[in-house]
């Protein structure tokens, strides 16, 4: 019997996980073509708490979300999605249609929604290192100024709601309750200098891992 199978082309592997059967998902075909119905995004179908001291108010199909010291951020839905209050005290968004386009923005709203409430509870934080002989940065109120090895000094004006912090002119930290303006802000700055993978010069994150090569050998 077992031969059978494996002549068959059947094996005792598990099928991946793209491959399992869900009881929840159908094959349907719509003006001639297949399609799966029914999908739910893991990330879109979690949901959202609020910590203490933010005050969360919903109209149509925008959210704001305010904190204690009177930040406040909102987020504009689209009319695939609607948003429910919970007996628990959560928020959870749900799709009013079973398209494409409502499977795709169903777990990213819902990650934009759950950042703002971990930005205005708890903040964000990128830490960025400086690594090269004479690379400096500093910080004058509002201004940010970096020593890149560049025959002039490179200057960023930091956006509002962002915080720089240096120390000892080589580590840059950058906090801030939007987590979208502060990733953006930091992929500006380490653009400016990318690490090189010979010798690790550059910015980079302190959690980045830089793959090194070995450079060139002279003839022996």
């Amino acid at each position: 019997m077992q031969a059978s199978l494996l002549q068959a082309g059947v094996h005792n592997r598990p099928l991946p996980i793209r491959a399992r059967p869900c009881a929840r998902r159908q094959l349907v075909v719509v003006a001639g073509k297949k399609r799966i119905v029914g999908k739910e995004s893991r990330i879109g179908c979690k949901p959202i708490s609020i910590p203490t001291g933010l005050q969360v108010n919903v109209e149509g199909q925008t959210v704001t979300v305010k904190n204690t010291k009177g930040l406040s951020m909102s987020e504009t839905l689209p009319n695939l999605l609607s948003v429910e209050t919970l007996e628990n005290g959560t928020l959870r968004l749900r799709k009013l249609e079973d398209t494409r386009k409502a499977d795709q923005v169903h777990g990213l709203f819902r990650s934009l929604t759950n950042n703002m409430m971990l930005g205005l509870s708890e903040g964000f934080k990128k830490e960025m290192q400086l690594v090269g002989v004479g690379y400096r940065a500093f910080v004058d109120g509002d201004v940010l100024t970096l020593s890149l090895g560049f025959s002039h000094p490179v200057v960023f004006q930091i956006p509002e709601g962002i915080k720089a912090t240096v120390v000892r002119a080589v580590s840059l930290t950058l906090e801030g309750h939007d987590k979208v303006a502060l990733g953006d802000f930091a992929a500006k700055i380490r653009s400016m200098r990318k690490p090189e993978p010979y010798k690790g010069k550059g910015i980079k994150y302190v959690d980045e891992v830089i793959r090194r090569k070995e450079g060139k050998r002279g003839k022996k």
